[in-house]
């Protein structure tokens, strides 16, 4: 619009339209909400824009700096076509900005969207000011251009036009998204050489960026400097000392903060979760939530947490924040009900997760939505629902990335949909421009090996174009010991055991082949190395939740207060579930031992403990969620399935690798896992 009207040839210029004319245009845009209050109030853009509009259309022509409070005033607005046509009306008018009123165009456009035309006005400006490089800086920066901002910052240097405390937050933010460190320590120069480093800020700029570089010492020492630290460079702090895993620091600076906003609560939920800490984050949001608490969760806070109930598969817990999400009007927000379909997922509900991801309209599902519904689908291995739900969203015209294929090839392995898995993996660059990552190529060989097609994965990490990495020579040893194949299985070890020698796994995994080979001595060797080079088996364990406590059960545990119960509960179990047609499978205890002695160690496995511990415990229309650290045993896969038939249960299962669904003696990964 703006080229036409500059090559217009039109010599007669029209009478400048009435402020009742820019009215006119406004009203549609105007979002319809805004008149259902029910105290009415004047809009402001109705009461003010005539008045601001008088100057400009009194006079022929206008008052050359009477445009500067339109263009400020429509900046954050979101309307674009009204600043268009105000800027038209100043160009046929025969005026050019000066950079005074350029820097009011420039934030107007940028804060729109349009910063093609922000950046065609700043390079008109024939004499620019720090003001009109302030603007374009926030204006590539807000816009997701770092690089652009740093060129930028450079030239205003070029041209000796001084920084101040608008110009450095930004051109330090985009150092930090960079990781442009050495620039950003010229800034923090210029800071000094201006007497702008200990505003407030500048300070806290310097702190974020510092921590984002990861340089926590020099952020601390800014922070240290500060006379007057405003609440941002608390936070800034907190979260570089979280992102460092050094949680007792940032405990104390939470709890040393003289007041706290929104941001301090969420970056300590937030620090927990990523660290592991669970618990800790699920307290201190309970602790937001209390009636003398002066900050509540927002959405960001909600998200933050969300993961910390997935991570300790806390069910309950995750319910009870969806019902707080409902109460406060979020059930709405597209990235909240993205943060519960994974959150639900985790925690074994895959029904739930598909009612939030219907929950979120059509048109507001985004790749991040649709990637976690498919990934939810391939981590209870219903494969053909990823693949549907994958097709699904092409059709909506969301476009696949590298998260979409590795969830989508997962599910495939899974559900030993070989061939639909090839023919993704195949269209990958040539359909859908997405380059296979390391993730993806195991991805193939886990669905070749679980097919016991072994030796075809063998030859295809031959041709995999990069270093074949532990997930990829993981997922073939895994596979091995289903088909018994000890010699790829040896070769996989071999492998493993140089790239991550201090994974008991990949010993642990062999030792077992061996071991049901009836290889004893090389049982015994692989024991002896472990225990030569110091390295520590990961105790297998199983934790249920009930009326939101976590119980931990490892195997043969007896430290549980209800002990003698559950163990007269399992001792009674074999009986029970040999008359419904069971037969122990021996060959998961790998010791040389009796056969009687094998079918008691059977019984201590920890899930079993999980399990006859939420028979004790819950009602029987309660579903029994159990999460295991490792890969569940095959008897103990067989033994639940019995179990659930008997006791009439449902109970989920979640281990290492995937969930299993079981239901009226059967499991939903059809005894392909």
């Amino acid at each position: 619009m703006l080229r036409a009207l500059r090559s217009s040839t039109t010599t007669t210029l029209p009478e400048p339209p009435q402020p009742q004319v820019f009215l006119s245009t406004i009203h549609p845009h105007i979002d319809p909400s805004q008149t259902k209050c029910t105290t009415p109030k004047p809009f402001p853009y109705t009461t003010t824009l005539p008045t601001l509009l008088q100057p400009i259309s009194d006079q022929n022509p206008p008052p050359h700096l009477s445009y500067a409070p339109l263009f400020q005033f429509l900046t954050g607005q979101n309307f674009l076509k009204l600043g268009q046509q105000i800027h038209a009306h100043m160009t046929l008018h025969g005026l050019q900005p000066n950079a005074f009123l350029g820097a009011k165009m420039v934030a107007m456009y940028a804060s729109s969207g349009d910063l093609e035309s922000a950046v065609t006005v700043f390079r008109k400006i024939k004499d620019p000011t720090s003001l009109l490089y302030n603007s374009i800086i926030r204006a590539y920066t807000n816009n997701g251009y770092p690089l652009k901002t740093i060129d930028i910052y450079r030239e205003m240097h070029s041209l000796r036009l001084k920084g101040d405390n608008f110009t450095f937050p930004f051109v330090l933010k985009s150092c930090a998204n960079v990781l442009d460190v050495w620039m950003g320590e010229c800034v923090h120069g210029q800071s000094l050489r201006f007497g702008l480093e200990l505003d407030a800020y500048v300070g806290t700029s310097l702190i974020d960026f510092y921590v984002k570089v990861g340089e926590l010492r020099d952020a601390n020492k800014m922070f240290d400097l500060m006379t007057v630290r405003a609440v941002s460079s608390w936070n800034a702090l907190i979260a570089g000392y979280m992102k460092e895993g050094e949680i007792r620091v940032a405990e104390d600076l939470f709890r040393g903060m003289p007041c706290r906003n929104i941001v301090s609560w969420t970056s300590m939920i937030s620090g927990y979760t990523q660290n592991g800490l669970a618990e800790e984050a699920l307290s201190l949001f309970d602790e937001m939530l209390k009636e003398d608490s002066e900050v509540k969760p927002n959405w960001v806070t909600i998200m933050s947490v969300l993961p910390a109930c997935a991570h300790s598969a806390s069910f309950e817990r995750g319910r009870r924040i969806n019902e707080y999400v409902n109460r406060i009007g979020l059930e709405s927000n597209p990235s909240v009900q993205t943060a519960l379909i994974a959150m639900y997922a985790k925690c074994g509900s895959l029904v739930n997760a598909r009612c939030c991801f219907d929950r979120i309209l059509e048109n507001e599902k985004n790749l991040c939505a649709w990637n976690t519904m498919i990934t939810a689908y391939a981590s209870h291995g219903q494969g053909l629902e990823s693949v549907s739900t994958f097709e699904n969203m092409v059709r909506a015209g969301v476009y696949p990335d590298a998260i979409t294929f590795t969830g989508l090839l997962s599910g495939c392995s899974h559900s030993g949909l070989v061939e639909f898995g090839l023919r993704y993996f195949n269209s990958m660059q040539t359909k859908y421009s997405v380059e296979p990552r390391h993730e993806h190529y195991a991805c193939v060989v886990d669905l070749l090996a679980r097919a016991g097609r072994l030796v075809e994965a063998k030859e295809f990490i031959k041709k995999i174009p990069m270093q074949p990495g532990p997930s990829i020579w993981g997922a073939l040893l895994a596979a091995c010991r289903k088909s018994r194949n000890l010699e790829i299985a040896e070769i996989a070890a071999k492998e493993l055991f140089v790239l991550e020698p201090e994974n008991s796994c990949n010993y642990i995994l062999l030792s077992n082949m061996y071991a049901e080979a009836g290889m004893w001595k090389e049982v015994d060797k692989l024991r002896a190395r472990l225990k030569c080079e110091g390295i520590k088996k990961n105790p297998g364990c199983s934790w249920i939740e009930i009326k939101g406590k976590a119980h931990l059960f490892l195997s043969g545990d007896l430290s549980h207060p209800q002990s003698k119960e559950i163990y007269n509960l399992l001792e009674a179990l074999p009986e029970k579930i040999k008359a419904a047609g069971y037969i122990p499978n021996t060959s998961f205890v790998l010791h040389d031992i009796s056969e009687e002695e094998k079918e008691q160690n059977l019984i201590i496995h920890s899930e079993k403990l999980a399990i006859a511990f939420g028979l004790l415990n819950t009602n029987p229309e309660v579903v029994i969620r159990i999460t295991k650290n490792l890969r569940i045993c095959g008897d103990c896969h067989t033994v639940i399935k019995f179990i659930s038939k008997i006791y009439e249960r449902e109970i989920v299962v979640r281990d290492v690798n995937r969930f299993h669904h079981f239901r009226d003696g059967a499991c939903s990964c059809g005894d392909y896992w």
